[in-house]
């Protein structure tokens, strides 16, 4: 009775944030939230797995990003990942991939821009700036949600990603010295100033100036990295 009564004070204290969903996983708990978010001006979800030690003690965070026409739910219903993040005592937390149902013309004419496919960036063209600001909710808004309602141990988060959030991952560590532990990437769009995907969704969001491109393309962000050394991962696969 009193850990049902403490974990519903828990949840009842946690500003802004809306429990979609909740089941027991590894010992721990996957959950789905939503709330307002101020960086995308619509509901925003995300999902976030506790593992069973941070019942006791603050943890780790590792930040999942998720690729072309994703939510919240494809990597923690397809990966298992749970299974490893309650072994080694991490917080798993995934958002969805885009704003929805912003009313934005178009935004859901095509799998590869608009919902679905935030890409990670903020938005400068007038047409979709005042939505798709995913940059800034993944690397403020979902960040201080997240320490301001979970045992997280400060300092101590990493982000990973699989595709259009492999390059999320790279752009955001990379943006971002000292921010993040370790920055982990799987099959990422490393380059996307000069691939279909990239240059699509960067004129519709970043307009036709290349030179803007750059703050959101991993390779050009490499060239000129100024800080603390980072630890990066990127496996891509070949195919021949």
């Amino acid at each position: 009775l009193f850990c049902a009564c403490a974990v519903f004070y828990y949840e009842s204290k946690m500003a802004g944030l809306e429990l979609v969903s909740t089941w027991r996983c590894f010992g721990g708990l996957q959950k789905v939230f939503k709330h307002q978010s101020k960086a995308t001006k619509c509901e925003m979800k995300f999902a976030i797995y506790l593992p069973p030690i941070s019942e006791s003690q603050k943890v780790p965070v590792v930040y999942w990003l998720s690729g072309l026409t994703c939510t919240e739910q494809n990597f923690i219903t397809k990966s298992g990942f749970q299974k490893y993040a309650a072994e080694y005592g991490v917080i798993v937390v995934a958002p969805d991939t885009s704003p929805r149902g912003c009313n934005v013309d178009g935004e859901d004419d095509s799998y590869d821009f608009g919902s679905g496919a935030g890409f990670y960036v903020n938005a400068t063209e007038d047409k979709w700036k005042e939505n798709y600001n995913m940059y800034s909710y993944v690397t403020d808004e979902l960040p201080k949600l997240v320490s301001e309602n979970f045992p997280v141990l400060q300092g101590k988060q990493s982000i990973c990603g699989h595709s259009m959030g492999g390059h999320g991952a790279l752009v955001c560590a990379l943006k971002n010295p000292g921010m993040y532990k370790s920055a982990s990437a799987f099959a990422p769009i490393c380059n996307p100033s000069v691939c279909p995907w990239g240059i699509k969704a960067f004129n519709g969001y970043l307009g036709a100036d290349r030179e803007t491109w750059k703050e959101y393309d991993a390779t050009e962000l490499a060239k000129t990295y100024n800080g603390p050394p980072l630890h990066l991962l990127i496996d891509q696969v070949v195919y021949q």
